[in-house]
């Protein structure tokens, strides 16, 4: 059984931890609450039981907060934090290590998910791919990188780079491949075309 007054309190934490990082167009609280509520979703279709919930719902909150420190080379900072303010409010030891351990399954280059729990949030972290709103999330977390980084991404460049994530990123569960293929495709489509064109200008 979920505990609401638990999940309350972490996203009030979670927000307060997020909302003044205002540079961040795309790792955002908004952007774990959309992860957190594809992520309800995905595990109400699979049938699963109640007592995965709670933990999965934790990891969805804490899962971007190590953006607080820093915005590279922070795989462990997302974990530590979830861990610090769980031990606080006393929850359970064991509960805790399957946050950290659906948390870390987040990770760019975790690459094979041990169970449906963790093929559910690496699912749901990259929802919007498959999304109609794809192109906008794409461009908020280009302008993120190019404004915390002082960096300028050529769009052809920042295309290909996209392209390469469609063309390789496979979905883990099975809802999401039910539910997601056609709008992935109609996206890589429009990506191609969008390549072309501008390959075609520059050629002009």
């Amino acid at each position: 059984m979920t505990d609401s007054k638990l999940i309350n309190r972490a996203k009030r934490y979670v927000n307060k931890l997020l909302v003044p990082l205002e540079q961040h167009y795309y790792h955002s609280y908004n952007h774990a609450i959309e992860v957190m509520d594809r992520s309800i979703y995905l595990w109400k279709k699979e049938w699963l039981d109640d007592d995965e919930l709670e933990v999965l719902w934790l990891a969805w909150l804490f899962h971007d907060t190590w953006f607080i420190i820093q915005y590279d080379n922070n795989e462990y900072i997302w974990a530590k934090i979830a861990r610090n303010h769980l031990k606080s409010i006393l929850y359970p030891e064991n509960k805790i290590k399957e946050v950290e351990r659906l948390i870390l399954a987040t990770n760019p280059d975790y690459k094979k998910p041990i169970d449906i729990l963790e093929e559910i949030i690496i699912d749901s972290d990259l929802d919007n791919l498959w999304r109609d709103d794809f192109f906008e999330k794409g461009n908020n977390l280009k302008m993120e990188i190019e404004t915390i980084k002082h960096i300028k991404l050529r769009n052809p460049e920042w295309h290909h780079a996209t392209l390469d994530l469609l063309n390789n990123y496979s979905y883990f569960s099975n809802i999401q491949r039910q539910e997601r293929t056609k709008k992935k495709d109609e996206n890589t489509k429009k990506l191609k075309k969008m390549i072309d064109e501008l390959e075609k200008d520059d050629l002009i």
